[in-house]
């Protein structure tokens, strides 16, 4: 059978304290080695004079830089 333990009045199994010691060993790892979210990068804020150009600048941010098509691998020769 299975060794008992008396744990706040209850008994509770040696495998469930197992299964619990290894679930919190490796939550507890997990939590300290994905270390802090990361957060968006600032972006300046867009000066424009009217909408039209505030909507220009908001697309051709949006591109990939020229010489580099998107979605196309480079060739680095």
């Amino acid at each position: 059978m299975v060794a008992m333990y008396t744990i706040f009045g209850r008994q509770v199994g040696s495998h469930y304290l197992a299964i619990a010691t290894l679930a919190t060993m490796f939550t507890g790892t997990y939590l300290a080695v994905s270390g802090p979210s990361k957060k968006a990068p600032q972006t300046p804020p867009i000066n424009a004079s009217s909408p039209d150009e505030a909507d220009f600048i908001q697309c051709a941010t949006t591109l990939p830089p020229t010489g580099y098509p998107a979605n196309e691998p480079t060739n680095h020769g």
